[in-house]
């Protein structure tokens, strides 16, 4: 791989970055929204089935109460 320069890296750079196509700011709302959401639901999810497994537990074994 041949090496360049700085100044010929940051031209190289900045016209790679001209290529990007940046999400709009409804977009990006969106996408934050939907992921909250998902965390949400991802957690009451792990949430029930911790809930499940310790009941689980604690009729096999007879622990915690």
């Amino acid at each position: 791989m041949a090496k360049t320069n700085p100044g010929q890296f940051v031209r190289q750079v900045r016209q790679e970055v001209s290529k990007v196509t940046w999400p709009t700011r409804k977009e990006t709302m969106i996408s934050t929204v939907m992921v909250f959401i998902m965390v949400v639901l991802a957690s009451l999810f792990f949430l029930f089935v911790d809930w499940i497994l310790a009941l689980g537990v604690r009729l096999v074994f007879g622990l915690g109460g």
